[in-house]
């Protein structure tokens, strides 16, 4: 591992070299872009079997007067994904091979985690299978293309947790770990710890044979762009015009994130970031807090968040939906709408979460405008998502 490279912000001379990163994609299985077949969506509600006056949602659970209970968004699911939630990507200044390379990208995430399932492996072995691909994407904020912070470097977070026995590793603020999330599955696995961070993160995990890199590894136009326009907002300066693959990776922003249960209905979750662009050193989001960006617990919810980090720190979302299931009796969709929808914009900020029950029951709620996604069905249907009218917010 070379040493690290200064900021550019810290003298004259940027050290930075673009790289470029090809998506490959297998067509081992069949995409269906923004489907709501077979989901669940379709199926008539249990009102009928309401008393008058009362709402319920399918499972026959009762609502809020006067508002339905939230469904799942589809059932029979083992493994889903996210690319993080933004402003939302727009068909109409999206690039069509722009779109097809998030759709390519959560496809091939998938497709990762299904082989891990498929070859015998673990729903820890699917998450941290399907993670592992979107971080080496540079679509997303994670891994390659993760955003610079306001020196102009990154410091990566990731988590990992299995819901058999609520064992979790993760990192936080690493700087040369190719992978943050096979760090933090080395930390649940060969360490007595839980979290640990920075240098010290990343020499655990260069000692244990991870592949580590240099910070230009990570480098991509897009970010490096979006940290100048931070900078010049700042300033109080107006950006520059941007080009609509800018647009694309500005509105879509964040985390990216794996849920999955496997044949034991064993459930496990994993979440990955480079945080936010222009944050201070040291910041750290909810990705690697065990309990808010991420939370596994058998008989209740895997859950991956991705949003303003603060806030899903401050009102603990994972684990508050997985409690809500368990304590409260709620169903997955509603646990999960009530902490995304209801409960954490009154914090001030947006954000959204992929929950996967034990019985495949998934749900994606989001309160900001969009929120990347897909999921795979136990037969082998692979469902991606990735315009606001594939995936309203607030639903």
């Amino acid at each position: 591992m070379g040493p690290r490279p200064r900021s550019p912000f810290r003298r004259a001379t940027p050290w930075l070299v673009p790289s470029l990163l090809a998506v490959s994609v297998a067509a081992a299985l069949t995409v269906v872009p923004g489907t709501e077949a077979d989901d669940g969506r379709s199926a008539p509600t249990a009102a009928a079997l309401a008393e008058p006056g009362e709402v319920r949602g399918k499972d026959g659970t009762a609502g809020s007067p006067g508002r339905p209970v939230p469904r799942p968004d589809a059932r029979d699911v083992v493994l889903a994904v996210h690319g993080g939630a933004g402003s939302a990507l727009d068909p109409a200044t999206t690039p069509p091979e722009r779109a097809q390379a998030y759709r390519d990208g959560l496809a091939n995430a998938l497709r990762a985690g299904k082989k891990a399932l498929d070859d015998g492996g673990t729903s820890l072995d699917a998450v941290a299978a399907a993670v592992r691909v979107l971080e080496d994407d540079p679509l997303f904020n994670a891994g390659k293309g993760a955003v610079f912070n306001a020196d102009a470097e990154h410091e990566l977070d990731a988590s990992i947790m299995r819901g058999a026995d609520l064992a979790a590793g993760a990192v936080a603020g690493v700087r040369s770990l190719r992978n943050p999330i096979d760090g933090a599955r080395l930390v649940m696995e060969k360490s007595k710890h839980v979290l640990l961070s920075g240098e010290g993160a990343d020499d655990f995990g260069a000692r244990h044979g991870l592949a580590t890199v240099t910070q230009d590894y990570y480098w991509t136009q897009a970010r490096w762009d979006a940290l100048l326009r931070a900078k010049e907002a700042e300033r109080g300066g107006t950006s520059a015009a941007r080009a609509p693959e800018a647009l694309a990776d500005a509105r879509s922003t964040g985390t990216v994130g794996a849920v999955a249960v496997d044949r034991r209905r064993d459930l496990a979750a994993a979440t990955s970031t480079g945080g936010l662009t222009n944050k201070l050193p040291g910041r750290v989001g909810d990705s690697p807090v065990i309990g808010a960006g991420t939370y596994a617990k058998n008989g209740t919810v895997a859950a991956s968040a991705t949003g303003a980090g603060e806030v899903f720190i401050r009102g603990a979302a994972t684990a508050t939906i997985a409690n809500l299931m368990e304590f409260k009796g709620l169903g997955v969709a509603p646990a999960a709408y009530e902490v995304v929808v209801e409960r954490l914009p009154r914090l001030g900020g947006q954000g959204g979460v992929i929950a996967l029950a034990p019985n495949g029951d998934f749900d994606a709620p989001h309160s900001s405008p969009g929120m990347l996604h897909g999921y795979l069905t136990r037969d082998g249907r692979l469902v991606t998502k990735i315009y606001p009218q594939e995936s309203p917010a607030n639903s």
